[in-house]
């Protein structure tokens, strides 16, 4: 018996090679470990490699230059020349893995320069300990396995954690997991291990979280007659302790979970804490302090670093359902001290997740039926993105399939590929148990007893829109449904077989019933998943095959895992693979921007929606149309030739047709019964979301049978959001139709030769200069001069020629609000802080001036659709909820009147009149909507605290597109 141990540039430059260079050795494993081959070890079958080929020499390699500056003063923060890619890998994937992953002192011989060398001081590691254990038939076998993995991670198949990529084949311990699940007892030496251990975690990449219910409620008694201080209290050290390491040397925040019981008397002070926060934090912005994430002024507020959850139980879900009371109970003793409404504490939990978007919450109850070990404890908290769950004080090593990759020619998914690859997957997740060295004995032990693994995948959303179905519809979720199923179901018959040749788990024969119940569970609910799409039957017919097998060699054989699979947020690693969606969301936006080669940025619309459209049956020339209308519009609203039916294909999780919150949650749904952990994802809310609908979110997840839940209202935290203001408003109503029309084609209307004008000074990131903005005798803008100063002769003269564009076309009747829409949210260096109390950072000179000239030039519903606001007007939302003055607030029913009884404006420039036929019958759409699509949940994200790139959602964390920092776990 097994028991369970406890314990208190941003840009890149490249070069191609003239030839294929030769390759860089790779680090041997220290030492040739002995070989334990056996006649009934694992015999491993060729997938992509060539008998006789090495998958390297198959590939066309090229040499980059790495160079990463720091967006407040645009100085070189990482510098690598010469690093070798293959040719297909993107400037961001290539700057990620050396940026992150590459080990050894830049500069020195021992740092790695080729992503030959990463891959096989990994792979390299996996087979030396495979033969040291047992897992092959022959070193033949060996050797095919060491080929199959490298070219699948050369060729962006899948990817491992993180923790694998820092730590495997150096010198640092082998911590391989990235997830983890501490437990902490109501003691003061447990509590303070509790923060070591973190410490400890944190160091080697890794996220932590735990359960606090252990610790007694602030309304109970400590054995000397004094009060206790409760978990709350307790929780500012731990943030404090992570708030100082950044995991991983440095690559990425700490990452943490804190689990509270619905029945801890302190739960509702646990419940507002990160929103009483969230308050503190917006004051102190309109202030002027720095609070974005890595903000000097951040660190002033607490219980940053951690994801709050609440645990709930059925019976307290069912007190909320029937309206009825439901009772607080003392840690110690467990009699209930207080009685509440249920239904009213559960709304607390709703409201503060509307302020700050925690706490998540965890299901219990399900959670435990799904339970394969049961006899060994119960499940009490997950790792910090909730997506892992399992015993307390255990470890999870992940690793994610980018779908695309199975997407056929003919736009089926390969499911025989898809076995196989994760049969080679499972296999080296198992045997990284075999070598990994853990933080603490008791994750160690505990860890090498249960060999909890955590297979996922990413690209779910880019896979569904180019096979042609709609994110959220019965055709997207059975398909994800059958893929979840056919993964999870493989991962387990691989388990069921390594328990044949190496064992299984230590803690299977205690739970060894328990373990064959929650399997029959996965197959029953494969059983009961319905297509009538040919493609998802192929799916699930794979699938119903492998959970037969697996069930059958189980009973035999016993698991060697006793979890199989996970869905994790795959954000770094995701960028490693080019994935255009991480782990089961849908796509941000349709039109993205992608680094190039050299340095710079382009704009582009995504690859799958061209896919997507031949998939649906349109001609080339229809799909060039639609794809030119989505580079213009950033949506499929009114594209030419686009049929309705088709419009929730291309549906996204942010922009025009965003998808509903409960797309969100059905499609968690259709996936968590084939996963053993659970799914890291944000169901996204409209910033107009209301307390009662992230009840109802909340509500409606513990009926479908999700584990966990996490929700994310757009603006609820702080960050620059772009808005659709009331003038929007005013534009939905207005409809074109086929009529005759003047069209004015203006001239120029020059200044007179003496104007009004005004000169502003201004620093963005460190840079200084001046800009004069003179002014018609009515008030109108007219011109721009830029005059920067210590930027050199040739960015000075750019600016110049800028400028008188720019004046030129204002003269000509082109309206600053086109510019301002324009020019905003541009990024390039320098950028940062500004020494302008209305504009606290900006992504560049040019945006920071055309943020200035709206706040001088432009009335106040024209900016304030733009998201452009004054220090005034912010302090004023807080207060009153409106950025308007109070007599300048106007009621919908006022607008909308308005806007059917207004004459069309006249133009104040001089004119001359032609007369055209319109025939275009497409709504007007103004340009704002076009950027709230391209930014996607980026507008309300913080900045990367390295390359200041909005970063984007990942699960319940943030990651930089630009560098691949995170805000939490990987």
């Amino acid at each position: 018996m097994t028991e369970v141990v406890q314990s208190g540039s941003e840009g890149a430059t490249a070069s191609k090679s003239a030839s294929k260079p030769a390759a860089p050795k790779a680090a041997k494993p220290a030492g040739r470990p002995a070989q334990a081959f056996s006649p009934n070890g694992l015999a491993v079958d060729r997938i992509y490699t060539t008998a006789g080929a090495h998958p390297y020499d198959e590939i066309e390699w090229e040499r980059r230059d790495i160079v990463m500056t720091n967006w407040r003063d645009g100085s070189i923060n990482f510098e690598q020349r010469a690093v070798e890619f293959p040719t297909s890998w993107s400037v961001n994937a290539a700057n990620i893995v050396t940026t992150k992953y590459f080990r050894g002192a830049v500069g020195t011989p021992q740092r790695e320069t080729s992503l030959r060398q990463l891959i096989d001081r990994v792979v390299l590691k996996y087979r030396a300990a495979g033969e040291e254990h047992g897992y092959f038939r022959s070193a033949a076998d060996a050797e095919v396995f060491e080929h199959e993995l490298t070219w699948m991670l050369v060729h962006q198949v899948f990817s491992f954690n993180s923790p694998v990529w820092f730590n495997v084949g150096t010198t640092s311990p082998q911590q391989v997991s990235a997830c983890f699940i501490l437990a902490v007892d109501d003691t003061m030496d447990s509590i303070l291990n509790w923060y070591r251990e973190e410490g400890l975690i944190f160091k080697g990449g890794s996220g932590a979280g735990l359960n606090l219910s252990r610790i007694r409620s602030s309304k109970e008694l400590l054995h000397s007659g004094g009060t206790a201080s409760g978990p709350v209290s307790f929780m500012r050290g731990a943030d404090a302790s992570a708030g100082t390491i950044k995991s991983g040397g440095a690559t990425r925040r700490a990452a943490k979970m804190v689990v509270l019981d619905i029945d801890h008397p302190d739960i509702v002070e646990f419940v507002e804490t990160k929103a009483r926060e969230e308050d503190k934090i917006r004051v102190l912005r309109d202030a002027g302090f720095d609070m974005d994430l890595g903000g000097v002024d951040i660190t002033s507020v607490q219980y940053q670093n951690a994801n709050n959850s609440v645990r709930v139980s059925d019976d307290f879900m069912r007190a909320v359902e029937e309206g009825t009371e439901f009772g607080l109970r003392a840690r110690s003793t467990g009699e209930t001290i207080e009685t509440v409404d249920a239904k009213d504490l559960f709304n607390k939990v709703a409201k503060a997740a509307w302020e700050c978007a925690d706490p998540g919450i965890q299901y219990d109850d399900t959670i435990n039926d799904w339970h394969t070990n049961p006899e060994s404890g119960r499940i009490n908290a997950s790792n910090p993105c909730s997506e892992y769950m399992s015993l307390d004080n255990t470890s999870c090593n992940l690793a994610s399939l980018n779908l695309m990759k199975f997407l056929t020619d003919e736009d089926t998914f390969d499911s025989e590929k898809f076995v196989k690859a994760i049969e080679l997957i499972i296999t080296a997740m198992d045997i990284s148990i075999c070598f990994a060295d853990f933080p603490t004995e008791a994750i160690g032990v505990n860890t090498r007893a249960y060999r909890q693994l955590g297979i996922g995948y990413a690209n779910l959303g880019a896979l569904l829109m180019a096979t042609g179905r709609g994110y959220d519809s019965e055709g997207g979720r059975t398909l994800a449904a059958a893929i979840t199923s056919l993964m999870t179901g493989t991962a387990y018959r691989r388990s069921a077989e390594l328990a044949a040749v190496v064992g299984p788990y230590d803690g299977f024969a205690r739970n060894a019933e328990a373990h064959a119940r929650v399997m029959r569970k996965h197959a029953a609910a494969n059983d009961a998943v319905r297509s009538v799409h040919p493609a998802d039957k192929s799916v699930l017919a794979f699938a119903t095959e492998q959970w037969s097998k697996g069930n059958e060699l189980g009973a035999k054989n016993g698991w060697r895992n006793a979890q199989a699979s996970v869905l994790a947020p795959t954000g770094t690693i995701g960028l490693m693979m080019d994935c255009d969606t991480t782990g089961i969301e849908p796509d941000l936006a349709l039109v993205k921007f992608k680094k190039l080669v050299g340095g710079g940025s382009m704009q582009i619309v995504n690859q799958t929606v061209p896919r997507a459209l031949r998939v649906l049956g349109y001609q080339q020339e229809q799909v060039e149309a639609i794809v030119e209308y989505i580079a213009e519009h950033g949506h499929v609203q009114d594209a030419p030739g686009l049929k309705l039916e088709h419009y929730d294909v291309f549906d996204c999780a942010m922009g025009q047709r965003a998808i509903k919150p409960m797309g969100h949650v059905r499609m968690m749904a259709a996936t968590q019964p084939f996963l053993s952990g659970a799914i890291s994802k944000t169901v996204n809310l409209p910033e107009t979301a209301t307390v009662e609908e992230i009840a109802d979110v909340y509500f409606q997840g513990w009926k479908l049978g999700l584990k966990a839940l996490a929700v994310y209202r757009d603006n609820c935290k702080v960050g620059q959001p772009l808005s659709a203001g009331k003038s929007a408003k005013v534009d939905e109503k207005v409809e074109t139709a086929t009529s005759k029309v003047v069209e004015y084609r203006p001239i120029r209307k020059r200044l007179p030769k003496s104007r009004p004008s005004q000169t502003v000074s201004f620093a963005v990131g460190g840079a200084e200069g001046y800009m004069t903005a003179g002014s018609y005798p009515d008030g109108g803008l007219g011109e721009v001069f830029l005059k920067l100063g210590k930027q050199g002769s040739t960015l000075a003269g750019v600016m110049d020629a800028f400028s008188i564009a720019v004046s030129i076309a204002l003269q000509h009747g082109v309206p600053l609000e086109t510019y301002v829409s324009k020019f905003t949210n541009m990024r390039f260096e320098p950028a940062g802080m500004t020494d302008d109390s209305d504009i606290r950072m900006a992504q560049s000179i040019v945006d920071y001036i055309f943020r200035r000239l709206a706040l001088d030039y432009l009335d106040f519903d024209t900016r304030s659709s733009m998201g452009i606001h004054t220090a005034e007007e912010r302090a004023r939302e807080l207060e009153t909820g409106s950025y308007a003055p109070i007599e300048d607030e106007v009621s919908e029913d006022e607008l909308e009147s308005l806007a059917q009884s207004a004459p069309v404006a006249e133009s104040k420039i001089e004119s001359k009149p032609v007369e055209l036929k319109l025939t275009d019958s497409s709504k007007a759409h103004s340009s704002t909507e076009l950027m709230e699509s391209l930014l996607g949940s980026s507008a309300d994200a913080p900045l990367c605290m390295n390359c200041g790139t909005k970063m984007q959602r990942a699960g319940s964390c943030f990651v930089c597109e630009g560098c691949g920092s995170t805000s939490g776990c990987s």
